[in-house]
């Protein structure tokens, strides 16, 4: 599961880069039941926080180049931003901003390409922990990387983070795995997202580049979807059951951003 308790490597932080801003916080605050606020009290329109009961959830800004579409960053725990986009350029992944201070004493980010395409970013915490809230209805469930090479995820992120993998088989008996993800120094019940291997024409809407997304926590799989819809998304899977996992559907917000709604089973 997903804790605000961060480890090396554990999701700390996810926020949305949009082209439309006042469009996407009416769409996800009416989706998770979100309030939003300015980040840091700047001005209403720039980089904006988002709480479910009063706490941190994500985040939504505007996207960061002319042109770009809508799509989630998770943001990965690390003690040393330094140190770790070292390891990153070490493992055969790209830099795309160096450690950068955030809001004076917030804390830094960096933001990464493994060397798959998949885009991600990491967290060095100052005054601003990260999230406050996770593993609930409307907060960060679950993350998920969908990639051509799960062993050559596996190798970059062992690497980086020194995460610990381990392979299931896929729901529903029809063959292949999906390899699940614990932080290094976790538990099984610290188990924090998975890795898929999906064929480069399943990743066409990325140009066959690796991709994260997040998955948000829901008490009805079927309802958020609805509202999803009913608010200008798309659906591109399910809702179905997923045997050992919950209820799932895979979305995408109006603007094209794609993110995924459980409704998990609890033992």
């Amino acid at each position: 599961m997903i804790t605000t308790e961060f480890l090396l490597g554990s999701p700390c932080w996810l926020d949305l880069g949009t082209p439309d801003l006042r469009k996407s916080t009416a769409f996800y605050s009416e989706v998770f039941d979100w309030t939003t606020e300015p980040f840091g009290g700047q001005e209403p329109g720039g980089y904006t926080v988002c709480r479910r009961d009063g706490k941190v959830a994500a985040a939504i800004g505007p996207s960061a180049e002319d042109g770009a579409g809508a799509s989630w960053t998770v943001y990965f725990h690390t003690p040393d931003a330094e140190e770790t986009v070292r390891a990153v350029r070490e493992a055969g992944g790209e830099v795309r901003v160096p450690p950068s201070p955030v809001g004076g004493d917030n804390g830094w980010h960096a933001q990464l390409t493994d060397p798959q395409g998949g885009r991600f970013a990491v967290w060095q915490p100052g005054a601003h922990p990260g999230l406050e809230v996770a593993d609930v209805p409307g907060s960060l469930e679950w993350t998920e990387l969908c990639t051509t090479d799960t062993a050559a995820a596996q190798r970059f992120y062992g690497k980086v983070f020194g995460w610990h993998t381990q392979e299931i088989p896929l729901p529903g008996g029809g063959g292949g795995s999906y390899t699940l993800v614990t932080p290094r120094g976790g538990g099984q019940e610290r188990t924090q997202g998975g890795i898929v291997q999906l064929p480069a024409q399943a990743l066409s809407g990325t140009g066959g580049a690796a991709y994260w997304h997040p998955v948000f926590g829901s008490a009805d799989c079927d309802a958020t979807v609805a509202a999803v819809t009913a608010r200008g998304g798309a659906v591109r899977m399910g809702p179905e059951d997923a045997e050992g996992v919950g209820r799932l559907a895979v979305c995408t917000d109006p603007d094209g951003a794609e993110f995924v709604v459980l409704t998990p089973e609890r033992s």
